[in-house]
């Protein structure tokens, strides 16, 4: 594929998989906020003068507004057309991409799309399967399929994340955190590597292909830096997963690190990572708790948080930012990377949203655009000095690890199965 045939200028970077049809689906561009309202409230006062009823009765009609809000989210994500998509899609039949082995499925055919939902379900169930690489199919996916909402999306968004979204208690944070994250270290050192680090990596030159280890190293080298860390300083990584960055930092600057993560698994792994890497235990070490436990002194010169804030959730987002001031020195600094949705959304980002919750990142609410982070950070107190976005880093990280799990699929598969629920 070229920039002649998609029809825009393509990316052609070393250090990424180069997207071939970077298309653009229908979203906030053309979504009408006005519109919803007015339906939503105005649909109960429609039934009360069509039915000729008192206006006391508006207030017992007014939850009629859930049902239409979730028409009116399906019909939009079903027919509104995208907003200047300049990308030429190849235009093939649906059966060229998937093979469909369930006769309930059998509608679509040919150009009729398939939902999202629908495909990966039914793909997990062994319904449907692919005809090629995972990747490459995936990269034409505005080609064979709609990003429509289906029952099962309102379904789990009713019944699952608007709770889990709502409570977020320290039971229910534990509880998806070791269901999912005490899985089996060996589940994720297949797609991780040995860096075991499941945050972005960081390209150093777009036109090498640097490994993966080669991209972690640098982030960690770059988490470091930015934070001006120096030997003695007290450092605390909340969400610190396998450890690795604890250990690093603790080695190389000489910090007295700490790690915060409530994983039993995480835990015994990256007590024993630090002791590979070199580090004395009493410098460094790694504790199974809960973040809202973490004693508020002695205070911190430096506290990271890389990727785990989404799980603290939107509703307790600002308390947790709070929290981490109130554990700064003064002159501290605070280190947040954030894996959020673009401000200009798109449909297809809540169908994706969705399947993270359900299935990668359980709890992770708190996946919001840049806009909305900074805003919060500065409400808790904070100066904000720089601001960096690394999609495109994310891109070449997801993408080495991608290529790590087809490497070990088959061990991997063997011992936990082709599909796993929480």
């Amino acid at each position: 594929m070229t920039s002649e045939t998609s029809g825009l200028k393509l990316k052609n970077w070393a250090a990424i998989k180069n997207p071939p049809y970077p298309a653009e689906g229908a979203g906030n561009q053309t979504f009408s906020s006005y519109t919803l309202f007015g339906i939503v409230l105005g649909g109960p006062l429609f039934l009360i003068i069509y039915f000729r009823l008192s206006l006391l009765f508006y207030p017992f009609l007014l939850p009629l507004g859930l049902p239409i809000f979730a028409g009116y989210f399906y019909l939009s994500s079903k027919y509104s057309a995208p907003y200047n998509n300049k990308v030429q899609l190849p235009g093939r039949k649906i059966e060229e991409y998937i093979i469909i082995q369930d006769s309930s499925l059998a509608i679509y055919s040919n150009r009729n799309k398939i939902p999202m939902e629908l495909f990966f379900e039914n793909y997990f169930d062994g319904k449907i399967d692919l005809r090629g690489d995972a990747l490459e199919i995936l990269e034409s996916r505005h080609d064979w399929a709609s990003f429509e909402f289906t029952m099962g999306q309102f379904k789990f968004f009713l019944t699952q994340w608007i709770p889990e979204t709502l409570v977020h208690s320290k039971k229910q944070d534990e509880e998806q955190v070791r269901d999912h994250y005490d899985r089996g270290d060996d589940f994720y050192a297949a797609f991780l590597g040995p860096r075991m680090v499941y945050t972005s990596g960081i390209i150093s030159d777009q036109n090498k292909c640097e490994t993966l280890e080669e991209m972690q190293d640098n982030k960690l080298k770059l988490v470091c830096e930015r934070m001006r860390m120096k030997e003695g300083e007290r450092h605390l990584d909340i969400g610190c997963g396998w450890g690795t960055l604890v250990a690093y930092a603790a080695k190389h600057y000489g910090v007295d690190s700490t790690g915060i993560t409530l994983g039993r698994n995480q835990t015994q792994f990256g007590n024993n990572r630090i002791k590979e890497f070199g580090v004395d235990g009493q410098q460094a070490r790694i504790k199974c708790m809960d973040y809202r436990d973490i004693p508020r002194s002695p205070k911190y010169h430096k506290i990271t948080c890389l990727e785990m804030a989404e799980h603290v959730g939107v509703r307790l987002f600002t308390t947790f930012l709070e929290q981490v001031r109130d554990m700064l020195e003064d002159d501290g600094l605070f280190f947040l990377q954030i894996a959020g949705l673009r401000r200009t959304w798109q449909y297809e980002d809540f169908i994706w949203g969705l399947f993270m919750a359900k299935y990668i990142f359980p709890g992770a609410d708190a996946s919001c655009p840049l806009g909305w982070v900074i805003d919060k950070l500065e409400v808790s107190g904070f100066e904000i000095q720089s601001v960096d976005t690394i999609g495109v880093h994310y891109s070449g990280t997801i993408w080495r690890w991608y290529q790590n799990w087809l490497k070990n699929k088959d061990t991997i598969t063997a011992k936990y199965g082709k599909r796993w629920y929480r």
